[in-house]
């Protein structure tokens, strides 16, 4: 008998044929043989194509979802300083109050163009940040630039220490300077800057240049600040999965004609004690109402290419970034009390009201009965809440600064038009505190719960509130002075976001918060993130081979088991052809040799040559 076997592990399978009873099915013609193995074939590239293809795609998706999450779980581990693959870089934050330096880390880049650096908040043997702070701000030194170096010489001491010796000449240093230098002559500033670029290369050996220090514009810190919260959010991996929202954008200066899409960045908002900020990807081209407003709109917009590649088009990025002085929530609160300050003394001259606590003036921006005084010790003006949260928003409308002008915001300054269906803002600072220190409704923004809980707040008697607070009721950083200007400031963001910004009320995509993945973003990491943007070239030229077997080995990791499981049954098909090829050429032999009386079976089925040989006989 003949025996055909063929296995895939871990089975296999042994049968046996006899020619006596193998049938003519299982002898067909070299024509049906070929076409069965084109047919075979072509259902073999189907399913490469169909069910490789996908998979290695959900995979994909599934694999880079799992290392976003997963990075989130190693970014709070222990930096291994031992890594001779890991790199370093500085920054150091120059603000109004104080400088702080913070200490960045990221592996190797793995030579794909596509992909950003991995950077990271360096963390010390015990798990936290490697930040270090000192008071006051750098501004201070503005009569004796000297000091400038001496200044800063603390910190660069601090990151010396975390930082491998040997890694000191190759670690980037940037000391950027902000609101606090702004304000400095351009006499002032350069003196300053001057002595950090002198003395520091003297006592430091860290990678460090002229252009490494200078004092940066509000409208650079927005950038940062966008960069460094949507590089956390990993809006600029554009392997999107499923559950990605994606935008189409207009990349600037490219082929209007063609339109990228990638995942959808998020808008920022963040309002201080002083300002209010917001920044947001503008995906489209936009139009002017006027010269003017297109003239303004240049210093608003900025274009830039996160990539390292400048020919590349999917990292180049509009964002728009506007910041609001005087528009912070202390800062706002501070101009509505000098209205009414005016205000109570020009329109109750002689009246008394306000000039004592026993006649004081009615504040709606007030918890209900809360006593409070404004103004100089000279001209106090004495308060009492009523909680009025609606007659609040509405006194508060003059002071947003709104024009009638198209594409306008806060003072009337131009802003973008947003897809509003189609976008995500996160809240910060204010935005949070108004809605989760005393509310606690922080998290995804709700505009109706949120004004029904504000006018609770502003309507409870003080008496009741400060029991509540007494109790410890709200959140633990909450203190008097949040409780007090509570109601002013949840009316104040309110306004601006929905009058000033233009947001509607029924909005869902405003999510304020404090963290981002547990961790608070700092503008630095933007910073850092677009300064070194050319470093992954080096390790792309060097690593080009090296980056193309990781990518074909990566590849191959997933499709393996598919393209094992279809060259072992294509193996296992060619075998039993050729098996069956080799039956048949037997077969032939077999009829041209044997008499009819040999094989009886051969009769039923050569009736033409058994008449043959007859005739011959």
């Amino acid at each position: 008998p003949y025996r055909i076997s063929f296995s895939c592990l871990p089975a296999s399978w042994h049968f046996s044929l006899s020619p006596l009873v193998l049938p003519r099915l299982l002898l067909p013609s070299f024509r049906q043989l070929l076409l069965f193995g084109l047919l075979v074939g072509l259902l073999g590239l189907l399913y490469l194509l169909l069910v490789t293809g996908k998979g290695q795609d959900i995979w994909i998706r599934k694999d880079n979802y799992f290392h976003r999450h997963l990075a989130r779980v190693t970014d709070v581990e222990a930096t291994d300083t031992s890594n001779p693959n890991l790199n370093y870089g500085l920054v150091v934050d120059c603000g109004s109050s104080g400088s702080r330096v913070f200490v960045y880390c990221w592996p190797q880049h793995n030579g794909n163009p596509h992909d950003l650096l991995d950077i990271r908040q360096m963390r010390d043997q015990h798990r936290k940040p490697v930040v270090m702070k000192i008071k006051p701000g750098i501004s201070e030194l503005a009569k004796t630039p000297e000091k400038a170096s001496d200044y800063i010489h603390p910190l660069l001491s601090f990151a010396a220490q975390h930082i491998p010796k040997h890694k000191h000449q190759e670690t980037p240093l940037y000391i950027l300077c902000t609101a606090g230098m702004r304000v400095l002559s351009d006499s002032q500033q350069e003196a300053l800057l001057e002595d950090l670029r002198t003395d520091i290369p003297v006592h430091f050996n860290f990678l460090f240049s002229d252009s490494h220090v200078e004092v940066i514009s509000g409208k650079q810190e927005g950038v940062y600040a966008w960069i460094g919260i949507n590089f956390v959010l990993g809006r600029f991996n554009h392997v999107a999965s499923e559950r990605d929202a994606v935008v189409e954008v207009q990349v600037p200066g490219g082929d209007q004609q063609e339109a990228l899409v990638r995942k959808r960045t998020a808008g920022v908002l963040d309002m201080g004690g002083v300002s209010t900020q917001i920044a947001y990807e503008v995906p489209k081209t936009v139009s002017f109402a006027s010269p003017q407003q297109e003239e303004v709109a240049k210093n608003l917009l900025a274009e830039f290419n996160l990539g390292c590649d400048a020919h590349r088009t999917e990292h180049v990025y509009r964002v728009y970034v506007s910041t609001f002085l005087g528009f912070g929530g202390n800062a706002a609160r501070q101009r509505y009390e000098e209205k009414l300050i005016l205000v109570g003394l020009s329109r109750l001259l002689g009246l008394r009201v306000g000039q004592t606590a026993e006649s004081p003036l009615l504040d709606p921006c007030l918890p209900t009965d809360l006593q409070d005084e404004v103004g100089p010790a000279t001209q106090k003006l004495h308060l009492r809440g009523t909680g009025d949260f609606d007659h609040c928003r509405q006194l508060l409308q003059p002071f947003l600064n709104r024009t009638n002008e198209t594409h306008s915001s806060l003072n009337g300054i131009y802003q973008p038009p947003i897809d509003y269906p189609n976008s995500q803002f996160y809240g910060f600072s204010e935005f949070y505190y108004c809605t989760e220190d005393v509310l606690r409704m922080g998290g995804d923004f709700n505009s109706s719960k949120y004004s029904i809980a504000a006018k609770g707040y502003c309507a409870t008697q003080w008496k009741s509130l400060k029991e509540r607070f007494d109790s410890g009721l709200y959140a633990s950083h909450a203190d008097v002075h949040r409780l007090k200007y509570q109601c002013f400031k949840s009316a104040w963001m309110y306004e601006v976001f929905h009058s000033g910004f233009s947001f509607p009320i029924d909005y869902k995509n405003l999510r304020t918060a404090l963290l981002v993945y547990d961790k608070e973003v700092q503008w630095t990491l933007g910073a850092i993130l677009y300064r070194t943007r050319f470093l992954p070239l080096r390790d792309i030229q060097q690593e080009t081979l090296k980056g193309v077997h990781a990518h074909w080995h990566r590849s191959f990791s997933f499709v393996n088991n598919h393209y094992l499981f279809l060259a072992c049954f294509l193996v296992v098909f060619l075998s039993i052809l050729l098996y069956l090829l080799r039956l048949r050429r037997i077969h032939s032999c077999t009829t041209q040799r044997c008499t009819p009386s040999t094989v009886e079976w051969l009769e039923e089925d050569t009736p033409a040559e058994s008449t043959q040989g007859s005739e011959l006989q």
